[in-house]
């Protein structure tokens, strides 16, 4: 068996009920956003567990080859070009390969399931979420934008579009514009999604209305 990609998860108090598994940014870990979990206030009786993956240590082009966590490298800011597609895909293995395991190991179906991440996690969100061969109960992409967008047409799965598309970007991002956030949405609207798209007067970030409007969207997706 495969050796599954490290990661960091926290749990509900009670039975596993669901699963939301939450991909970081560049540079960042697992741990990132693991600390968000209680601000979220979810329910007990929910049963919703929380994983956060660990990307792997790569040199990213844009950084000046200097190593460091990353789902894939970035060697350019254009559009088509601003994720490396080996990286992606590769990663995208390894994450099915813990969603799986997830959903097995708690006797979960993809009902249950939220797929989520914040900037490189969230490309990671988008490809993973509108590839799935079942449909996900949600796919979470904030402060990101689409991978490959070209592509998307052609390799969504038709289960895949019934997941609800929930989008979010800070409209002084320095590191994702929100135009391109934009762009990315609509590909995915185009390709047969239901996208709810949310911004927010803030930069490459999170903020507190943001996690509250996350937390009733999980409640209401997972409850």
């Amino acid at each position: 068996m495969a050796e599954l990609i490290p990661h960091i998860d926290v749990n509900p108090k009670g039975d596993v009920k669901a699963l939301v598994v939450w991909m970081h940014g560049l540079g960042d870990s697992g741990h990132g956003f693991a600390p968000l979990v209680p601000e979220l206030k979810i329910p007990d009786e929910l049963g919703i567990r929380f994983v956060f993956p660990h990307a792997p240590v790569r040199p990213i082009t844009i950084n000046g080859g200097v190593p460091m966590r990353g789902w894939y490298d970035i060697a350019s800011f254009e559009f088509n070009q601003r994720a490396d597609e080996k990286g992606v895909l590769e990663s995208a293995k390894q994450l099915q390969l813990l969603i799986d395991s997830e959903l097995d190991k708690y006797s979960l179906t993809s009902d249950k399931l939220i797929i989520a991440g914040f900037s490189q996690g969230g490309v990671m969100a988008y490809h993973l979420g509108c590839r799935q061969a079942k449909p996900a109960a949600g796919i979470l992409s904030l402060s990101a934008y689409l991978a490959m967008p070209e592509r998307l047409q052609t390799e969504v799965s038709a289960s895949a579009r019934q997941t609800p598309v929930m989008v979010m970007h800070g409209t002084h991002d320095e590191i994702v514009p929100v135009a391109l956030g934009r762009v990315s949405a609509e590909h995915v609207k185009n390709a047969g999604f239901n996208l709810e798209w949310h911004e927010y007067p803030m930069q490459h970030n999170v903020c507190a209305e943001q996690i509250q409007k996350i937390s009733g969207w999980i409640q209401q997706i997972l409850g």
